[in-house]
């Protein structure tokens, strides 16, 4: 297992052992814990607990920099509310929608089986036509908001079977 791998599971074990939507944490102290630099914790922190992947992230520096990581609580409507106005926007890179797709499932927004055909009509394979990135990020955004839509409005079992 990589060292982000298991900093992020240490981080949501004890989330999920606390069964609070918040923890705090001494960068330094979890540094320590995994003899690694305090960038690498940063970079996990920047990385993993995004708000994408269902997460917002407080530093403050000094005093060893106490790091609060507080899990967002949002009903399934709210969640797919808040990603088809503010977070898709106008285009979106392929890992950001996987993310997303993941993120629907984990949330049971979606089913595991939906978000891999949604991702799976959004990667990089799929639209694999000669046209800049660009073109392809903002085609994939108009994809995933149509796909979100259609949940929205049918909602989590909406159409499996």
């Amino acid at each position: 297992m990589r060292l982000s791998d298991a900093i992020e599971e240490f981080i949501k074990t004890m989330m999920m052992e606390q069964d609070e939507p918040e923890i705090e944490l001494k960068r330094n102290e979890m540094a320590e814990y995994f003899r690694c630099a305090p960038s690498q914790i940063n970079y996990v922190l920047s990385t993993r607990f995004t708000p994408d992947h269902g997460y917002v992230t407080e530093s403050k520096r000094g005093g060893g920099g106490c790091i609060r990581i507080i899990r967002i609580q949002r009903k399934n409507g709210e969640f797919l509310k808040y990603l088809l106005e503010e977070r898709i926007g106008d285009a979106i890179s392929p890992r950001a929608a996987q993310i997303l797709c993941g993120k629907l499932a984990e949330q049971g927004a979606i089913s595991q089986r939906t978000a891999q055909l949604m991702y799976s009509a959004i990667a990089p394979e799929s639209l694999a036509v000669p046209i800049p990135e660009m073109l392809k990020d903002k085609l994939r955004a108009r994809m995933l908001r149509s796909m979100l839509t259609t949940v929205a409005r049918h909602g989590p079992a909406g159409g499996e079977g």
